[in-house]
């Protein structure tokens, strides 16, 4: 068993910690119904619990980073918003890091009530961080930001995803001479500065999210926070594909593997093993 990862002030920080305790690797909690299927499970709540309750089981101590994927808990209604709820309270108890993949994004009063869902400490549907879409402008995500400075959360932000539909305006050139995708990195570099100069504890916890499967990605060399780097495994790209892109951010760069992993189920040794698989690649 593999130590606990203890609560600091910053999700920098115990990311960092996580990473050098448990190797750098995030999870995937993805009950999609086809491996719920493969696990010999029925797609309903019932089938949703035990699905979950295994992973929680082969991550909450061996995994750095874990990563509900809400979509699939959405799918099941507030039956479903229970499950992901108790594993977000099952992870946190063993002092397992979260990332609710949410990809929430809106404005003003409504961004601010997503921040209070996914990272206020009285939230039933706490994580230590969760994943915004910045498309409605940087500093649509103001609210979020904050909301996790204060509690001690993070936040990953879509930099520069994988899918083939993003690229036309992800790589696009604006009028600052950098592409949409450099463009938000830097805005997250930016909110990473006090921690990079002095202030707290010298590690950023605004993230980004950028495809391991991309070849031509943004530069990550001044964020100083945490890199998501979906992609690996399923998707094609490999862990050397991942470190590379991280570049110097090493210590930040965490791929994310869900199929890969999942696949290997419904054994909770199984899960564990390909895990340490993929670590040792």
């Amino acid at each position: 068993m593999t130590p606990k990862i203890a609560e600091q002030a910053s999700f920098g920080a115990r990311l960092v910690k996580a990473g050098e305790q448990r190797g750098r690797l995030c999870v995937g909690i993805d009950p999609h119904p086809h491996l719920l299927e493969a696990w010999g499970l029925d797609a309903n709540v019932d089938g949703l619990r035990r699905f979950t309750e295994t992973c929680v089981e082969a991550f909450a101590d061996t995994a750095a980073l874990v990563k509900p994927q809400v979509a699939f808990f959405e799918a099941y209604g507030s039956a479903g918003f229970v499950v992901l709820e108790e594993a977000l309270a099952a992870l946190r108890q063993a002092e397992c890091l979260t990332v609710a993949d949410a990809k929430r994004g809106d404005i003003g009063s409504t961004m601010a009530g997503y921040a209070t869902a996914w990272l206020a400490e009285d939230s039933p549907l706490r994580a230590d961080a969760v994943t915004v879409a910045p498309y409605l402008g940087f500093g649509s995500l103001s609210p979020v930001l904050d909301v996790a400075e204060e509690v001690g959360g993070g936040v990953f932000v879509l930099a520069a995803t994988s899918n083939p539909e993003a690229a036309a305006l992800q790589n696009t050139t604006t009028s600052a001479g950098k592409t949409i995708a450099q463009g938000i990195v830097d805005a997250c570099a930016e909110r990473n500065a006090p921690a990079a100069h002095g202030g707290g504890s010298g590690y950023g916890s605004v993230g980004v999210v950028v495809g391991a499967t991309l070849h031509d990605p943004p530069c990550l060399e001044d964020l100083n926070g945490p890199v998501l780097l979906p992609g690996v495994g399923a998707q094609g790209a490999t862990m050397a594909d991942a470190a590379s892109i991280g570049g110097t951010q090493e210590r930040y760069a965490f791929p994310n593997v869900s199929r890969a992993v999942l696949q290997a189920g419904p054994k909770v040794g199984e899960i564990q093993a390909a895990m340490r698989q993929l670590l040792a690649s």
